[in-house]
């Protein structure tokens, strides 16, 4: 179900945030949207998850608003399934010219939003909001799938759970220009991080510079390396 921000401000508001830019600003978003927001940071053993929390909770420090409330983590660990796969085993991470498709980490928003319904029926909190945008090509990130997967939990749960997409109509420059003047240095978008450092040769560190690039903000972010944009 895609819901406009402004018109579906509730109590509460359990928010998915990774610590990446899109999450940053919608839960920022929702903040402004009167909403009582729950960030929710799911571990499921992916490489580079000990930095993205760090910066997460940076992130979350900065903005802090008597609606924030403390992150919520969250575990559901895929290691037992996804074995060798780069997002675990850090080796081979899609580098900075690999098209989006190559870090595609199937079942990934199956995950996240199963194990946060679950938090949010024992917490009597009905929304789950997750920072989708326009044009992502995974198959867990269509209209269906959300509508769907919603109706699935609510029906499972006993409780109605309702899965929103506030920014599916937005690109990754438009959330730019929104989130422009929140510290977005203190998002983390990286697959293989260097010590706390955006690694800067990854397809995250190349979409990411890329955005900054076409929506005129300037790039604060702290990288190991920078390659050219072209």
């Amino acid at each position: 179900m895609t819901t406009d921000i402004k018109s579906s401000a509730e109590s509460s508001v359990c928010v998915l945030a990774s610590g990446g830019l899109d999450s940053a600003v919608l839960t920022w978003l929702m903040l402004q949207a009167d909403a009582d927001v729950q960030p929710v940071y799911v571990r499921t053993g992916m490489a580079w998850e000990t930095v993205e929390y760090l910066w997460l909770q940076r992130f979350l420090a900065a903005i802090s608003s008597p609606r924030l409330r403390p992150v919520q983590v969250l575990t559901f660990p895929l290691e037992d399934v996804y074995r060798s796969h780069w997002s675990v085993s850090g080796v081979g991470a899609p580098g900075f010219e690999s098209p989006d498709e190559a870090v595609f980490l199937p079942g990934r928003n199956v995950i996240l939003i199963a194990k946060t319904a679950v938090y949010c029926a024992m917490n009597r909190i009905g929304r789950i909001a997750i920072g989708v945008l326009d044009g992502n090509p995974f198959p867990d990130a269509t209209e269906p799938f959300f509508d769907s997967f919603g109706r699935a939990l609510s029906l499972g749960l006993g409780v109605p759970i309702r899965v929103e997409r506030p920014l599916a109509s937005k690109s990754k420059v438009e959330v730019l220009r929104a989130g422009a003047a929140l510290p977005l240095e203190l998002t983390f978008s990286c697959i293989r991080p260097v010590d706390e450092l955006h690694c800067g040769d990854c397809n995250k560190c190349a979409e990411r510079q890329r955005a900054f690039l076409d929506a005129g903000v300037p790039d604060r972010t702290r990288y190991a390396c920078r390659r050219a944009i072209v």
